[in-house]
């Protein structure tokens, strides 16, 4: 009986030492083909691109896409279509230098790389990339950020276009992770399936049955730790609406939830979270906590002359209806603008 037990054993991890190996070299061998594929693809862009410069000639560039596809398919099969080859065109246009290349095809598939190719803003594009491998998104996620908005709805958009190059060179050559990168204005809670009158409580109670939704709009590194965490200063009770805490950032995260407009009382309120939570829960390596006020509106100009970032507060408005699309979009390029022309008014007051 004990020699039979002992065979069983020794099949079992021999079985688990070669799954491993299988599924080990299956990724090698996808890797591989990845790695070919996506430089051919690059190298038949490049040298179309450069037919079509030789000849300086837009209807040419057109009328040698619809011959080489037809070429190609009769030898190599429907794959070779003339889309297929514009995906070509474009990713040699986009990526022209090799190197770059070479590292993308290291993190990305050539799925991937069809979907950030044609976003034309090349710091919009870096930052896809760069969260794209930092959270390995699947396309079908990839695609669902894009379409949602996700780098206009984030912190960074909002900078200068040199603060958003740095965030990211930090992010891709030393994985340092900016804050700016992962808070949202506005965050879409429309998931929630909230109409017109709810009230804070309800809107805490839908969070939690959503939770897992919510994350995602928060982002993947959040991790929930409490509801209406009680804490005690003076011998009065406080109640914190959401505690969670983010893994990359290292950092617990309060947030408030409010119904109505940003208020001067919410920062003295979520100011007072910190700085106990700063006192009594810091742990050694961690970094001090940030606050996140949700409000329907959070009223910019209190927003700025109170100055929260040096008190690590962030302020976003939640949306639980989302408007049309191109009205959203419309809006968002406007607050971007709005921001970037506010920054510099304050740089040339500075400099006076």
């Amino acid at each position: 009986m004990l020699k039979q037990n002992m065979e069983e054993i020794n099949n079992t991890k021999l079985l688990i030492s070669i799954k491993e190996l299988i599924e080990n070299s299956k990724n090698n061998i996808a890797i591989s083909v990845n790695a070919e594929m996506t430089m051919l693809y690059w190298g038949i862009g490049k040298q179309i691109n450069e037919e079509i410069l030789n000849e300086m000639r837009a209807e040419y560039g057109k009328q040698i896409v619809i011959n080489l596809s037809k070429n190609l398919q009769l030898e190599y099969g429907s794959g070779w279509s003339s889309k297929h080859l514009r995906h070509c065109l474009r990713f040699a246009e986009v990526f022209s230098d090799s190197q770059i290349v070479s590292t993308l095809w290291r993190q990305l598939s050539w799925s991937h790389i069809k979907e950030i190719i044609y976003i034309q803003d090349s710091l919009k594009r870096n930052f896809y990339i760069e969260m794209c491998k930092m959270d390995r998104w699947s396309v079908r996620t990839l695609r669902e950020r894009i379409d949602s908005l996700l780098f206009e709805r984030t912190a960074i958009s909002k900078k200068p276009d040199e603060t958003i190059q740095n965030d990211l060179d930090l992010l891709k050559n030393s994985q340092k992770l900016s804050p700016d990168l992962i808070f949202k204005d506005p965050y879409f809670l429309d998931f929630l399936g909230l109409k017109n009158n709810y009230s804070e409580k309800d809107l805490e109670s839908a969070i939690l049955s959503e939770l897992e939704n919510f994350i995602v709009e928060l982002g993947s590194d959040f991790g929930f730790l409490a509801r209406q965490k009680r804490i005690t200063i003076d011998n009065e009770d406080y109640y914190i609406d959401l505690l969670f805490y983010h893994r990359r950032l290292r950092c617990l995260v309060v947030i408030e939830l409010k119904l109505g407009k940003f208020s001067a009382a919410d920062k003295g309120q979520v100011e007072l979270y910190l700085r106990w939570l700063e006192k009594h829960e810091l742990l050694e390596g961690e970094n001090p906590p940030i606050g996140l006020i949700l409000c329907t509106d959070k009223n910019q100009e209190h927003v700025e002359l109170m100055q929260l970032d040096k008190s690590n507060i962030r302020v976003a408005d939640y949306l639980t209806e989302l408007p049309d699309k191109k009205l959203l979009e419309s809006k968002l390029h406007q607050s971007i603008e709005n921001a970037k022309n506010r920054l510099f008014q304050n740089i040339e007051f500075e400099n006076k």
